[in-house]
Parts: C-alpha cells; structure tokens; sequence
C-alpha cells in the first residue's frame, strides 16, 4: 500500500468525502490544499453522457477563457513567406515551413501550438503520424488551418484551447492557474463549462453532464455541483 505524503495527507484532511462543492467553494479548496512549489495548474475534467465512438456524439470545440490559462504558449507557423512576417508580428514563437517540416520528421515538437494555411496542408498532412498522437496537428474547426495566421497566434496567446472529448467520455483541460485570483479562475471555469453545455449533441440522450471535478496539478480532486456553476 502507497504510504500517504504529509502534504497529501494534510490535503485529504481539508476534504469532506461525499461532498458536492460549490464551484467557487471548490476552487478556493484546491488553492488551499496545493503545495507544489510550482505555480501548478487548476484542471477541470467533466464526464459527459455520449458515446464517443458515434460520430453524431463527438464533442469537440474551442474556447477563449476570459484571463487565460496562465501557460506560456510556444506557437510554431507553418506558412509561405508572404506571410511570415504577419505570424512574428502577432507573437509566434518560430516561423517558416520547409525546415520546421524536416525537423519535425526528425522528431521535434517542442511546441505548444502549430498553425499553418490551406495551401500547405499537403505538406503538414505528411506529418499526421507524428503530430496527431501528441494533439499538435493542426484543424480548421480549432482555427488552426486559416489564411489568418496573425490573429491565430494572437488568439492562442491569449488563452484561446482547442478541447476534445476522450474515448471515455471525458473533457480535460486546465483552466488557468493556482495563482490566480479565485474570481478569475471561476470566470474561466464557467466560460469553460457553459460551452461544452452550447456543444450537447442533438443524439445525446439522458443526463448529459454526468459529473465535474477540480484539481490542481498536485492535489486530489474535488467533485462540483453542476447547479453551482451557472
């Protein structure tokens, strides 16, 4: 049997088993039970009532959370040289196509993001085997394959994420972090939340969010009233 830390022992201690926390009650917790000595990250994982292997129930989309998630965003753009100088202007962390296509094959990714343009998604498309595992290929429904690459990279800089249910019926993604201000980290959570509700399939039938809980990088996880979050 694993042998409980004093911290998350200290951490289990602060939380009422059973309970349904309030949203804000929620995240005030978790603020007061992390203890990394790294900003860590609050993350929101909801359960949703879809089968993710029927087409008709895939949930997927894209958010902008009012005070970002905090992360500093590494963005790459894949484009032609007319555009370059819009994509650095805008903030992007590297630029160009032919090389970054070769030393992707090489194996690197150490990006967070990658936005390109239709014209050279034939060359992008090649790299889908080793892009695709690591959720770095770009998508036209995420904003991610646009002739607009300026206000893209300006759009994930500014905490724009591109979510995806998972073959469990799970949304995750992480809603800034533990430094922020706990007004800010509810504002971003409700955001969050709401949309995944504008998102319910029309052949989804039953309860649709089926549960929510926080946590931080570091610390249990906190299960939410759904009422609390409107």
């Amino acid at each position: 049997m694993t042998k409980l830390t004093k911290n998350r022992k200290a951490a289990l201690e602060k939380i009422e088993p059973g309970k349904l926390y309030k949203l804000s009650e929620a995240l005030e917790t978790v603020k007061e039970i992390t203890s990394s000595s790294f900003d860590a990250s609050v993350d929101i994982d909801i359960r949703l009532g879809v089968d993710p292997r029927k087409a008709n129930q895939m949930v997927r989309g894209v958010v902008t959370l009012p005070h970002g998630t905090g992360k500093q965003i590494r963005a790459l753009v894949l484009c032609t040289p007319d555009k370059e100088e819009e994509a650095k202007a805008a903030g992007a962390d590297y630029v160009g196509l032919e090389e970054y296509v070769e030393k992707i094959k090489g194996g690197w990714t150490d990006v967070d993001v990658i936005i390109t343009m239709p014209s050279v998604m034939a060359k992008v498309g090649q790299l889908g085997r080793i892009l695709g595992p690591r959720g770095l290929m770009p998508n036209p429904k995420s904003g991610t394959v646009t002739m607009e690459v300026g206000k893209a990279v300006e759009e994930v800089k500014a905490g724009k994420i591109d979510f995806k249910v998972d073959k469990f019926g799970i949304v995750h993604t992480s809603i800034g972090k533990v430094s922020f201000e706990t007004s800010k980290l509810v504002e971003n959570a409700r955001e969050f939340i709401q949309t995944i509700v504008k998102l319910k399939p029309s052949s989804a039938k039953g309860t649709y969010i089926k549960s929510i809980y926080l946590s931080s990088t570091m610390s249990p996880g906190l299960k939410i009233d759904p009422k609390s979050t409107d």
